[in-house]
């Protein structure tokens, strides 16, 4: 009995707790406007033009735990001008776009909210193909901030989710660069109580114990690099992941409209194959199979 308990919950932490989907305790702490994130840009150029970085390419990921809040921040340089970065972030349907393609959303449907809002009515599940109405789901609040020459920001809020979670936020900050570039920050964290701490650790003591983040620790006694683990490298690889998913957004806007969707599938899982010691998690075949269905899907307005 305590044995399916335990798994029963490591499956429900790994499918919300560690789904990507973003909340946030401290909002003033991760605010920018366009003249502190280019400060920022500034700050970690020499670690964004490095060829040799960890990420092999310009980004930059954070990773931090204050109580029963964890937050997780990735900075990049994209190769898309500002203006293209601003047309493809602004609409809800390029949100659903873009949140469907990590493996936990079952689902995402743009739908008026109260006082002109829009939400994006989100379901999280299990990595593996599952009914919707088994998935779990959260309504996210869409707020534009900002949209000028100079300043894109765009958020996603909402207040509650299961397994005792709170304070759910994403928030998308961009400011353009020289040579047709976008320098682009993407936050998230999320509070949780005593019923999400259990369910988190029983998922690091079994499913997620071996699993690890992108922020380097040390070396092991080959010289190898040690990376964190435990909530932080769970943190770490979903924003990772949303930060992919959004890259992949990006590039297939260049395609017809009818290829689109299968240009987004196909550059996510590429991008996620570059680093599988942390973001591994199915064979292309079933992901791409999966994922074709639940983009369907999300045309159509759930009950």
């Amino acid at each position: 009995m305590t044995t399916r308990l335990s798994r029963a919950t490591a499956a429900l932490a790994a499918s919300v707790l560690t789904a990507g989907f973003m909340g946030l305790a401290s909002a003033p702490a991760l605010a920018y406007d366009s003249g502190s994130l280019k400060a920022k840009y500034t700050e970690l150029q020499a670690e964004l033009q490095d060829p040799n970085n960890t990420f092999r390419q310009p980004v930059h990921v954070d990773s931090s735990q204050s109580g029963d809040n964890l937050s997780g921040e990735v900075y990049a340089v994209v190769p898309h001008a500002f203006k293209d970065f601003e047309a493809a972030m602004k609409d809800p349907s390029d949100w659903c776009d873009i949140l469907i393609l990590p493996f936990n959303t079952k689902y995402c449907h743009a739908a008026p909210g109260a006082n002109g809002a829009q939400v994006l009515q989100v379901r999280i599940g299990r990595k593996s193909d599952q009914p919707v109405d088994e998935a779990y789901r959260i309504d996210f609040a869409l707020q534009p901030v900002a949209a000028s020459a100079q300043y894109f920001e765009s958020r996603l809020t909402a207040p509650t989710g299961p397994v005792g979670t709170r304070d759910y936020r994403i928030a998308v900050s961009a400011v353009p660069l020289e040579g047709n570039k976008t320098f682009m920050h993407l936050s998230y964290s999320y509070g949780y109580g005593a019923t999400g701490r259990f369910a988190m650790g029983a998922y690091l003591s079994t499913v997620g114990a071996s699993k690890v983040g992108f922020t380097v620790t040390g070396k092991d006694a080959n010289g190898q690099p040690v990376y964190i683990g435990g909530v932080r490298g769970a943190i770490e690889r979903n924003v990772m992941r949303y930060y992919l998913a959004i890259n992949a957004h990006l590039a297939s806007m260049s395609a017809a409209p009818a290829q689109r969707l299968e240009k987004r599938i196909q550059t996510w899982f590429d991008s996620t194959e570059r680093y599988p010691r942390q973001l591994r998690e199915m064979d292309r075949s079933a992901y791409v199979a999966m994922k074709r269905t639940e983009a369907e899907r999300q045309l159509t307005a759930l009950q």
